[in-house]
This record gives structure tokens, C-alpha cells and sequence, in this order.
């Protein structure tokens, strides 16, 4: 009976342990069709459902939410814009990321940021 109970915890410990992923949403908006007015300041809100980013980026004119990606390089979280077309627009993006572990730095095009959780 005290082996059944053993190997019946191990077997629910294990199964509960939280695997590695990166999720992330986007919502973007057209701003013009230009780049000329691009802030390049970017603003983040952390919660116990990952971060967001706001941002602007020139990115394709027909811009698709498939084109980005997201992806782990180690501690780092990397965002992805595929360009397909030389002709360009100027978007504002929230980017909703959700992973675990914890990142470290966040990648935006060719842009390293440090990301630190502030103690209360």
C-alpha cells in the first residue's frame, strides 16, 4: 500500500512540472504610409499573465499578424518581423508574451533590452 502511495506522488509531482514555451498575441494599428513620425520609445505592463509591450515599428504595408514570431534564445525572448515588401508602413503594436522561464532580455528587430522584475 506505501508503494502505491509513493509511486502515485511521483507520478502526479511529475506531470505538474511546467514545460518551456513562448506564447505571445498581437494587436496592431496603421498609423501611415510612412515612417517619417516613428517614436521610437516603447512602454511595458507586467502581470501575472506575462508582459506587454506597445510600440511602433515600420513594417510591411500590408502587415499580417503571421509575420512575427517569437522565439527563446536562451534567456532572451526574440521578436521577429517578416518583410516581404519593399514598400512601407508605420504601425503602433501591443505584443501580449507569456512565457516560462523567465526571459531576461527582450529583442525587438536588431534592439536588445534588459527586462527586470521590479521588487515591490
Amino acid at each position: 500500500m506505501k508503494m502505491i502511495f509513493v509511486v502515485s506522488l511521483v507520478v502526479v509531482v511529475t506531470a505538474c512540472k511546467t514545460k518551456p514555451f513562448v506564447k505571445h498575441s498581437v494587436e496592431f494599428e496603421k498609423l501611415g504610409d510612412n515612417c517619417q513620425s516613428i517614436s521610437n520609445g516603447f512602454k511595458m505592463n507586467s502581470n501575472l499573465n506575462g508582459e506587454r509591450y506597445e510600440f511602433q515599428r515600420c513594417l510591411d504595408a500590408d502587415f499580417k499578424k503571421e509575420q512575427l514570431s517569437a522565439v527563446r534564445q536562451g534567456d532572451t525572448i526574440v521578436l521577429k518581423f517578416e518583410r516581404k515588401s519593399q514598400q512601407q508602413a508605420l504601425y503602433s503594436l501591443v505584443i501580449d508574451l507569456d512565457a516560462y522561464p523567465r526571459y531576461n532580455f527582450l529583442t525587438i528587430d536588431d534592439n536588445t533590452f534588459p527586462i527586470k522584475a521590479v521588487e515591490p
